[in-house]
């Protein structure tokens, strides 16, 4: 059914639709809260866990019930009367399942407006859409708690807020093995951080991922400068961008992929000279830099800007 459709035959899924992307038009809030409850479910910095099929059964089960509060928290949705949450006025469910389509939707909702969540740290992808639930679009339930789940054929009545949108990568998950196996081969926290720096280079590396890689309450202090990844991976030319402004103007013109919020981007620069022009560079300490080529010796890297230290 064509999205249209469906807001014009149904006033109050417009509503809530509306709201929802006035609170994030981009959907980065939403797939910020899908990456941050994944992360909190592996605990990786207590447990050293990065994959989702290391979970217990129970933390699984516990996984929708994880991303409904987080995204209320995030939101501020009012409680619902019957369902999760009100939004716009009108009762909205909350539904999330890491296998798409496999939305458990229990007899309670019926007739009421759902929120269908999906994401999967596999395929680094995530969708979140409104449906309103009728008993001839489900499939018949032969659970004990009588839970259906949308008929394949009616999923185009979903009204799609995000469809298959980028969920932001666990980096972990991932890389090569041989890379991860590096990576958690030294005893040191400190060591393993500059491990992942070296070999992650050019990839949004969360703080969750720093967390896990770390296992130290100060796994921050281990990235910057004065002893931490930043100062140790100086000599091998590699460089460390943060979420400051001027770290992600530095990103943005060696045309690498931009730290957000909580992120960092590592990549090892190579001083060209400043008339090269079909290499994308940055002006650091007087001079022009550009991410260095594989047979381009290592040099001492450049200063980033002081006040972002």
């Amino acid at each position: 059914m064509h999205s249209q459709a469906l807001l014009r035959e149904d006033p109050e899924l417009s509503a809530v639709f509306d709201r929802l992307q006035q609170l994030d038009s981009s959907g980065q809030r939403f797939a910020a809260v899908l990456r941050d409850t994944i992360d909190q479910l592996l605990n990786g910095e207590v447990t050293g866990r990065y994959d989702w099929k290391t979970l217990f059964k129970t933390e699984k089960t516990h996984a929708g019930t994880v991303v409904e509060i987080n995204l209320q928290r995030e939101f501020r949705f009012d409680d619902g009367d019957a369902m999760d949450y009100q939004i716009a006025g009108f009762d909205v469910d909350c539904k999330y399942s890491q296998q798409f389509g496999g939305w458990m939707i229990p007899p309670e909702a019926m007739g009421h407006l759902c929120l269908l969540v999906w994401a999967d740290d596999y395929k680094s992808r995530w969708s979140a859409g409104l449906l309103r639930i009728t008993p001839e679009w489900l499939n018949t339930g032969n659970n004990r708690d009588l839970k259906l789940t949308v008929k394949a054929e009616h999923r185009n009545k979903i009204l799609w807020l995000w469809h298959d949108a980028e969920l932001p990568e666990n980096v972990l998950l991932h890389m090569a093995p041989a890379d991860r196996q590096a990576v958690f081969a030294p005893t040191s926290g400190q060591a393993r951080l500059n491990e992942l720096f070296r070999r992650a280079q050019k990839r949004r590396i969360g703080r969750n991922v720093i967390r896990t890689v770390a296992q130290q309450k100060d796994y921050m202090k281990r990235v910057r400068g004065n002893g931490g990844s930043r100062s140790a991976l100086r000599d091998e030319g590699i460089l460390i961008m943060g979420d400051y402004e001027s770290h992600r103007r530095i990103a943005e013109q060696l045309e690498i992929p931009v730290p957000r919020e909580g992120e960092f981007v590592s990549a090892r620069v190579y001083e060209v000279p400043s008339g090269q022009t079909e290499r994308a560079s940055v002006l650091l300490d007087g001079r022009h830099w550009a991410c260095a080529l594989a047979d381009e010796p290592a040099t001492h890297a450049p200063t980033l800007p002081a006040h972002t230290k």
